[in-house]
């Protein structure tokens, strides 16, 4: 797999963390960097983790699998990516109340809340030649990212970011899970 690959992957399973980072950007009441930074560092360590599980979880099936382990990553992809879409078009309210206070366990049901589908991107992982160590440091590393300019600017823009960016996501695994089969098939 190619590191553009790896990276839109990466993008594609940053994009939920991101949306949820631009809605608490949009309920701060006062702007902390430290607050900004939190929420950052926790979606992005929650999807590095998630990967590496389901990486391991991956690689205890893959000598059973090899022969249709494209067929399981494209049908992954395609969930995670379908589950993303379905989201960013289903209509969700806004209960949401602004806040100064960072409310540490609600931000750990989020992190772990969307980095499931990270979960299952890992799981597909271990069917490809990739370096996992590599793979995990650059979707934490993107989703820090994503996630501390979700908060910087949900503060500034409010949440017009969020569905788009869901979208965006969305397409995005759908398109390399349909890669990763073309190619085992042959037709990529």
């Amino acid at each position: 797999m190619s590191f553009w690959a790896l990276f839109l992957i990466a993008l594609g399973v940053s994009a939920d963390a991101f949306a949820v980072a631009l809605t608490k950007g949009v309920h701060m009441r006062t702007f902390t960097l430290r607050h900004a930074m939190v929420i950052a560092l926790t979606f992005g360590l929650f999807q590095a983790v998630m990967p590496l599980i389901g990486w391991m979880l991956g690689s205890q099936f893959a000598r059973y699998i090899t022969e249709f382990d494209h067929w399981v990553a494209f049908g992954l992809l395609l969930l995670v990516g379908g589950k993303m879409l379905w989201e960013a078009f289903s209509a969700h309210p806004d209960t949401e109340r602004d806040f100064d206070r960072l409310d540490i366990r609600t931000l750990l049901v989020l992190a772990l809340a969307t980095s499931i589908d990270a979960l299952a991107v890992g799981i597909t992982l271990a069917f490809v030649p990739i370096s996992i160590g590599w793979s995990i440091a650059l979707i934490g590393a993107t989703t820090f990212v994503l996630a501390l300019a979700g908060v910087v600017i949900g503060r500034r823009a409010g949440a017009r970011f969020g569905k788009p960016a869901e979208i965006v996501g969305g397409i995005v695994l759908i398109l390399i899970g349909t890669r990763i089969l073309l190619d085992h098939l042959g037709i990529w």
